[in-house]
Parts: structure tokens; sequence; C-alpha cells
């Protein structure tokens, strides 16, 4: 991800999170820490890839996701996907761009904090390998619902789907 992408990011956090979307700042100052050598984080996005004779070279913005990472923990900040790319396996390869950057950082573990109504996501966060380890109430505002913190351990051992996903296409 990088400053040309917050604006297409921000449409899609506040389609996807009305409620508690991030800011313009909040992303502008995770990027602030995701370059150059004492870098703590990773953003990526993901594209479709554009028709031929589009006057949109880029592609649409479909996904993005974000880690931090401190000493030997990683954090999953944030990950979503377009609504028209659920299904497709783009949620998979973001999280998997996740961890791989993750092992890059030298974590050990890596938590995440999921809406207790989002089974979906949970789902494929289990896939990968992440245990519930526990519950942050209240922890989504300003509609009061409870997160459930997942954990997994060693994440250089876990097994990301790199399935490549037609029509779409990162860069980070």
């Amino acid at each position: 991800m990088r400053w040309w992408d917050i604006e297409p990011v921000l449409e899609l956090e506040h389609e996807l999170f009305p409620e508690d979307a991030w800011s313009a700042g909040m992303f502008w100052s995770e990027l602030a820490h995701a370059r150059g050598p004492g870098a703590t984080r990773h953003y990526v996005v993901a594209r479709t890839v554009p028709d031929s004779g589009s006057a949109d070279r880029a592609g649409r913005l479909v996904g993005y996701a974000g880690l931090a990472a401190a000493g030997d923990l990683g954090d999953v900040q944030t990950i979503a996907a377009a609504r028209d790319q659920w299904g497709t396996g783009l949620g998979a390869r973001l999280l998997g761009d996740l961890l791989r950057a993750a092992t890059d950082f030298e974590c050990a573990e890596v938590l995440l904090e999921v809406r207790v109504d989002n089974t979906r996501a949970q789902k494929l966060y289990a896939r990968f390998g992440f245990e519930p380890i526990g519950f942050r109430r209240g922890y989504y505002q300003p509609g009061n619902v409870d997160a459930l913190v997942m954990r997994l351990c060693d994440p250089a051992t876990s097994v990301p789907v790199d399935e490549p996903v037609q029509g779409e296409t990162t860069h980070g």
C-alpha cells in the first residue's frame, strides 16, 4: 500500500465497516512505519487486472491488509476484501501475504481480533492455524460488539493458500 492507495482504501473501508471505519490519518500513520530499515508495518493492496483499453490502468482496488510487528509479536491490524470478491480466495491470499511478512519480521506468533459475529473471517483464520485465546468485550465501537482474539504460533509453519485468483493482482 502506498499513499495514493489511501483514498480507494477508505472507500472500501467505509463500505465494509461503516460504524468503525479507520480514518485517513490512521492509514497515514501506519504507512509512516512501513518503509525503510526500521519498518515495523507491512501493508498490501489487491487490484483487479485492468481490461485492455481501460482508462483505469491500475485496476480497481478490491482488498487490503496490514500487519504491525513489535519484537517477536505480529498483529493483524486490518484485512478486507470487497464483497464481490468474497469466496474467490482473495482473503486467503492477503492473509498469506501478512504471514510471510510476519516471518520476515521474525515474529514468533501473530495475534488478531475479529468480530464475534464474523464467522466467515473466523473460519479463514482457523484454516491458517489461528486459535481462539480470549475475548475483548465491547471492542468494536460504537456498536459495542465483542472481539474474539485469535493467535497463531510460529507463522513460518502456517500453510498460506497461494493459488492465483483470476483477474486479481497484489502490490505493496
